[in-house]
């Protein structure tokens, strides 16, 4: 008899160490919220399940949204460069640099004076902060170009536009990212590839 007594004392005071039970919350993501984005044929595409809540969710596509606006005028800027359209005139008249004598690929990049390039990253802060904020998830700025995605009068545009938007944003992501690669190693600028027909991965 002592001994279960005993052994009952010694459960009980291990159980008061125990960790408390938590209470269960549901942090399931709601469907209706993946709406956009959520394309054929991949659907919804979170294999690792980084998507836990609808706050996570949020600013992860407000990221993705972002980079993918990012990585399109990279695009372009790449196909204007590499087509040589460049301004016309001095882009720094001390240095006697122009438009027109800065390389195309990645290289440019470092040809541009550090006064030049600090005035590209306090614009791009000035946007950032007061312009289009990165606090709005949502990336609606209000901008509108009449017909073309006026939500409010026609609303079925807003879901197909939104979707191109965030699928073009992707291929552009891609696109980018293999120029640069193609650039490291093979050292020509997409323009020089084609002109050279040289599409080989070295």
């Amino acid at each position: 008899m002592k001994s279960v007594v005993a052994f009952l004392a010694l459960a009980a005071s291990a159980a008061a160490f125990a960790p408390a039970a938590k209470e269960s919350v549901s942090t399931a993501l709601n469907v209706e919220s993946t709406e956009i984005g959520a394309t054929a044929p991949l659907g919804f595409f979170d294999p690792l399940g980084y998507i836990t809540d609808e706050s996570k969710f949020e600013r992860y596509r407000a990221v993705e949204r972002k980079h993918g606006r990012v990585a399109m005028m990279a695009m372009l800027g790449t196909f204007v460069h590499n087509n040589k359209w460049t301004f016309d005139g001095y882009l720094s008249p001390s240095a006697g640099l122009k438009f027109s004598d800065i390389d195309n690929g990645i290289g440019g990049l470092f040809q541009v004076p550090p006064a030049g390039l600090l005035q590209i990253l306090i614009f791009m802060g000035f946007v950032e902060l007061t312009w289009w904020p990165a606090t709005k998830l949502d990336g609606d700025y209000g901008v509108r170009l009449g017909k073309i995605n006026n939500w409010e009068q026609e609303p079925a545009k807003e879901l197909r536009q939104k979707n191109a938007e965030l699928n073009n944003g992707r291929a552009a992501m891609m696109g980018i990212l293999g120029i640069f690669s193609q650039e490291l190693i093979t050292g020509q600028s997409l323009a020089e590839q084609a002109s050279s027909l040289n599409f080989a991965p070295y």
